[in-house]
């Protein structure tokens, strides 16, 4: 799967992934998103809550986003690792209100009601979600 595969993959509509970060002590979370999505085939924007993905982004500016579609066997299944850097953090202006609007849209005003942050990741690797070689994706 190349770059554009991925992204629009990744963009699908109703598509889940799991955003990893860790704080500065190492302590690892991992939590369930829908509402990232790639602008462009090296940046990730997503609005946030005030949770443990905040904080330790605040702390630890990265993190890895894991989406996929499953396949007929495990080696058939769709998908990617997402390495990012944080680039910025919005809590409010244009992004953010981008955000909020697409999540009331998608899941409504309760949801987007707790967005308290826009994020914007630079993606710095890519890898397959099932990743037998080692290496990244093109």
């Amino acid at each position: 799967m190349d770059r554009q595969q991925m992204k629009e993959l990744f963009n699908r509509v109703g598509r889940f992934g799991t955003l990893s970060t860790a704080d500065s002590s190492g302590t690892v979370n991992s939590a369930i998103f829908g509402s990232g999505r790639l602008t462009d085939e090296t940046t990730l924007v997503m609005g946030l809550g005030d949770n443990r993905t905040l904080a330790n982004l605040r702390e630890n500016p990265k993190g890895v986003f894991l989406f996929f579609e499953p396949g007929e066997t495990l080696l058939a299944w769709k998908g990617a690792r997402l390495y990012l850097e944080l680039v910025n953090i919005e809590t409010s202006g244009a992004l953010f209100d981008e955000i909020v609007d697409g999540i009331t849209l998608a899941a409504g005003k309760t949801a987007a009601r707790g967005i308290k942050a826009a994020v914007t990741f630079r993606i710095t690797e890519v890898r397959p979600v099932i990743d037998l070689a080692g290496k990244s994706m093109s």
